[in-house]
């Protein structure tokens, strides 16, 4: 009798957060998690940090090495192991790392109790990837060496067995499928996880697909049919969209294609989920942007990863006024958001094999997303393509951070030469210098502790200018006045929309609004859900006419909750001015939903 295939869970908790928003959990919001996802029962891993994560600690003027230490702890009594993410030559930021302060990082790591180390090079240079493999395995930690998955004809089987083949010689214990923006293919995923096993079928395969484009699930069944071993998974309320598929799918899935999976206590499931709606309804959820739960098949064709959609939209935000102002002043139409999306989109398709076809991950998702970006902008002002490239682009495009997997285009070699930049082919870590004595001076003359097990020495190197705003009180400041505008601003940011009324109200003439009515006071949405101006089950009603006076305490409209419905109620004496929230619309907690002037 043959024995079912085992396939384990490793839940990406830090990664859920990320595709879906600019933010993550604070250490306070993780340490109330973390018993609860014990409690499932079905994960043998918890991915628990990340570049991304620990510059999120030093912005909202958290420690970024407490977080760890407090985040790890739990999972490390009770037998799950914990997996950070590291981007090899970068280490855990945007740009290359010195050789010096990527060994100090896996010697902290693993002090802080973090198990597995998983190393990804965004251009599959195996050369980045081999310090990666050495340092983690000195520290004692699983190095985990893993593929940046992506769709080309250059990206095939053969293709990244050489990148295993190198992988596997320099010492990783596991091989890692980092399918960042989920357009592998499911086929070619599946053969290339047989080819892994068949040859190095000591090795264990561990497979990380988001939901974007629509494969992974497809994806996941695949590579678990030719001898995957562990499945990255997500959970409500931030699974799908740009994240992750959901465990309790994916569990069934393979349960009924008889393969051996944990089963999942749903009632801590449920807990688990109310609590992580708890922290967005608190305020993560005012940096998450709407379009980051919905799927997208145009994902297909530019291959664009989850995990930056949180970020790619704030700088979509920021740039599209200038855009528009620029093709106004030009005499042609001007971008909506979505019609902006789309358009970048497709300008990220049209650079990427330009540029050699990086597999687009962090940071070259990054760099191919703003070189497109700015194309655009440059573009709406009558000037060429490329014409604003920076320093870590172009470091890309010369080879100074590794060899690209495809040819560049004549254009783009036609430029570099124009500004006279050199081609880079040697080892990418020897263009970058030790750093470790400069921070260790710094911190002897700024009186800090180099903290234990130098970990504070680390995270100074690793992020200098994050870690002195920390230090100096800026980090926190900053980050309380955004989320303060975020507040503020949350209320004329729809989402969804059963009713439009004839008072219904653009973005720009609630601004011009708030203006002319400097003293008028929002009523705001004390918890998220649907706004009901009248409790009315038959039809669809409109707010109250403006003009409407109230008296501190009265009911002003409601919000259905999951609970039930909710009374929203004035704080102050006035008449209503302007309605923001219409029937039907789905608002967070906080969300203004109409102004009262006393």
């Amino acid at each position: 009798m043959n024995m079912k295939k085992e396939i384990e869970f490793c839940l990406v908790y830090r990664d859920m957060w990320q595709s879906s928003g600019k933010y993550v959990p604070r250490v306070d919001q993780l340490k109330r998690i973390a018993p609860i996802l014990i409690e499932m029962g079905c994960f043998s891993r918890i991915e628990t940090n990340g570049g991304a994560s620990e510059q999120v600690n030093l912005l909202y003027g958290e420690n970024p090495n407490t977080a760890v230490r407090e985040w790890v702890k739990p999972f490390k009594k009770a037998g799950i192991k914990t997996m950070m993410l590291e981007r090899a030559l970068n280490g855990l930021r945007m740009f290359p790392v010195p050789a010096d302060v990527r060994k100090l990082m896996f010697k902290v790591k693993k002090a802080q109790g973090v198990d597995i180390s998983r190393s990804f090079c965004g251009l599959n240079d195996h050369r980045n990837l081999e310090l990666s493999v050495k340092y983690a395995k000195e520290a004692g930690m699983i190095s985990q060496g893993a593929l940046s998955i992506t769709y080309s004809d250059i990206h095939t089987v053969e293709y990244y067995m050489e990148v295993v083949d190198k992988l596997v010689e320099y010492g990783t214990d596991e091989i890692g499928l980092k399918d960042m923006a989920g357009v592998g293919r499911p086929d070619m995923l599946g053969r290339l996880v047989k080819a892994i096993k068949e040859k190095y079928p000591h090795i264990i395969v561990q497979y990380h697909g988001h939901s974007g484009p629509g494969f992974s699930v497809a994806s996941m069944l695949e590579v678990c049919k030719n001898g995957v071993d562990i499945i990255d998974v997500a959970m409500e309320p931030l699974s799908w969209g740009m994240v992750h598929p959901d465990v309790i799918t994916i569990q069934a899935m393979l349960k009924d294609a008889g393969f051996d999976v944990p089963e999942i206590n749903m009632d801590a499931y449920m807990k688990a989920r109310s609590i992580t709606q708890d922290f967005i309804d608190d305020f993560l959820g005012y940096f998450i942007d709407p379009k980051n739960k919905i799927m997208s098949s145009l994902l297909v064709g530019c291959g664009l990863p989850g995990g930056m959609m949180g970020s790619m939209m704030a700088d979509l935000k920021g740039v599209h006024n200038s855009i528009n102002l620029s093709l106004k002043n030009a005499g042609q139409p001007t971008l909506t958001e979505d019609e902006l999306v789309v358009k970048l989109f497709q300008e990220v398709q049209y650079v990427w094999p330009k540029v050699g076809f990086p597999p687009l991950v962090t940071p070259f998702s990054q760099y191919v997303k703003n070189i497109a970006l700015m194309n655009i902008l440059q573009m709406a002002q009558g000037k060429p393509r490329y014409s604003q490239m920076d320093k870590n682009m172009w470091d890309m495009i010369l080879g100074r951070t590794g060899k690209l997997p495809g040819p560049l285009a004549p254009e783009i070699v036609a430029l570099a030469q124009e500004k006279g930049y050199e081609f880079f082919e040697g080892v990418p870590q020897d263009n970058y210098p030790d750093e470790l004595p400069k921070y260790i001076a710094l911190m002897k003359e700024n009186n800090w502790d180099r903290g234990e097990d130098d970990e504070e020495l680390f995270e100074f190197a690793m992020h200098e200018r994050q870690y002195m705003d920390y230090k100096s009180g800026a980090a926190k400041k900053n980050f309380d006045k955004e989320l303060e505008i975020a507040i503020k601003n949350s209320g004329v940011q729809v989402v969804y929309k059963e009713v439009k009324s004839p008072e219904y109200k653009t973005q720009e003439e609630i601004a011009a609004f708030l203006e002319k009515e400097p003293n008028a006071k929002p009523v705001m949405a004390t918890i998220s859900g649907t706004v009901l101006w009248e409790l009315s089950v038959t039809e669809p009603s409109l707010p109250a006419p403006i003009g409407t006076a109230y008296k501190t305490g009265d009911v002003v409209c409601f919000i259905a909750a999951y609970f039930g419905n909710e009374e929203i109620k004035t704080l102050f004496d006035g008449k209503l001015v302007y309605v923001v929230a219409q029937q039907g619309d789905k608002v967070k907690k906080g969300d203004i939903l109409a102004f009262i002037k006393e």
